[in-house]
């Protein structure tokens, strides 16, 4: 579709929406038409400008059909029941449009007579285990209330929209830290995302992306989860008794910016989530060999330190989410650079760092040299006393260095009446 040159009478909008990355995890459906989960999930917002997903809408009544684009490959949307949901919900929402001048370009009982193509894409691999349904689903379902003209009647309905596409879509909506409420109605009603702080609360947390795979997982998140729903003991008494217990310990961690106590929490809902996946029968191995050396550097830097400097989560899939302080941020890249960056690599291939919240560029690459010629003080930097020496075997593809941001946001809007 060439944006830049549409026929007279169309409705334009773009929005951007940005990837989530839990730390209470959300696994399982209790019903899988509404999406509906079987437990309550919370999450950290990451800033737009490392990775995020950009959607433009077009609606005119010349279009024959609702047609879709996703990174340059045409979508069925027939096909797609979550993105039928999706629209359908928006189009039963739709107002009037003006411009702004309070011309009346739509009237909202005209919209019937319209149809969208949508132009989607994400700047990072898709279907990869780094949360491209949620930044998507979010981004398509802001774009479209925007397009639309649709306006909450109660907080949070936008959120369950975007919860019909993709459940962990619903917490894209808000920028900082974000629950999503499980809810008990069997409507699903208040089954919604809000926003527990924003983005400006803890202005020292930091992220670290550990690409460990780009290519897409063996067991997609839809399959895995229902399946362990149906097969795994654990998952009940994870949903009944440990996730309540742990999102009102997190969301206290958040409010008082209490790394040690928000550390300890992410990496055990970690854990306990891939815990939970070993126990479903089939077994789903979501984590690689990489993904364990990770944990246990984690650990170890912890351990020597004295505190807490790094906490892991992984989602479905091996790639790593670090979660720190700003004052901890260089030594903690510097001693994974150490261990994963190749030697053919500079640090300016390796490191993806948008945002300038990093030192990757003073690092100094002792990557070729023998372990025991390091000096001290370096080696203390790097944890390579405790760490051991490099492991060839184990490969990330690049680092991305990120921080907390804002949530899903209209970008433009024209139109060419």
């Amino acid at each position: 579709m060439d944006l830049d040159n549409l026929m007279k009478g169309c409705l334009v909008c773009t929005a951007t929406a940005p990837v989530n990355i839990a730390v209470v995890k959300y696994w399982g459906k209790r019903d899988t038409q509404l999406i509906l989960p079987v437990n309550s999930s919370l999450s950290g917002t990451i800033d737009m400008e490392s990775m995020r997903s950009k959607t433009t809408a077009v609606a005119s009544m010349e279009f024959k059909e609702d047609k879709m684009w996703l990174n340059g490959a045409e979508e069925d949307m027939s096909k797609s029941k979550r993105l039928s949901n999706v629209l359908r919900a928006i189009r039963e929402r739709a107002q009037t449009v003006t411009d702004k001048d309070g011309k009346v370009l739509v009237k909202a009982e005209d919209w019937p007579k319209y149809r969208v193509q949508i132009v989607s894409e994400n700047n990072f691999p898709t279907a990869a285990g780094l949360a491209s349904s949620a930044s998507g689903f979010a981004c398509l379902t802001r774009c479209l209330a925007s397009l639309y003209n649709v306006q909450e009647k109660v907080p949070g309905e936008l959120t369950a929209i975007a919860r019909q596409g993709s459940g962990s879509a619903c917490r894209s909506l808000h920028g900082g830290f974000v629950a999503w409420d499980m809810g008990v109605e069997a409507d699903g009603s208040d089954s919604l995302a809000r926003q527990v702080v924003d983005e400006k609360h803890w202005p020292e947390m930091r992220v670290l992306i550990l690409v460990v795979n780009k290519g897409r997982k063996e067991t997609s998140s839809t399959s895995g989860m229902q399946l362990t729903v149906e097969t795994s003991p654990l998952i009940k008494y994870r949903a009944d008794v440990v996730v309540p217990q742990r999102m009102k310990a997190m969301e206290e961690a958040i409010q008082k910016r209490d790394f040690e106590a928000f550390a300890d929490l992410t990496m055990a809902d970690s854990n306990q989530f891939h815990a939970v996946c070993l126990d479903t029968l089939p077994p789903i191995f979501y984590m690689n060999d990489t993904s364990k050396r990770i944990i246990h550097m984690v650990h170890a830097m912890n351990k020597a330190a004295g505190r807490k400097i790094a906490a892991y989560t992984f989602d479905a899939g091996p790639n790593a989410v670090i979660y720190l302080l700003e004052k901890d941020m260089n030594r903690v890249l510097e001693t994974f650079l150490h261990y994963f960056k190749p030697q053919s690599a500079s640090v300016a291939d390796f490191v993806t760092d948008t945002t300038k919240i990093s030192n990757a560029d003073d690092f100094k690459d002792v990557s070729g040299d023998a372990e025991d010629s390091i000096d001290a003080d370096l080696r203390k930097q790097r944890f390579i006393d405790v760490l051991g020496p490099v492991d060839s075997t184990l490969n990330v593809a690049r680092i991305i260095v990120s921080k907390l941001g804002e949530g899903a946001k209209t970008i433009e809007q024209r139109n060419t009446f």
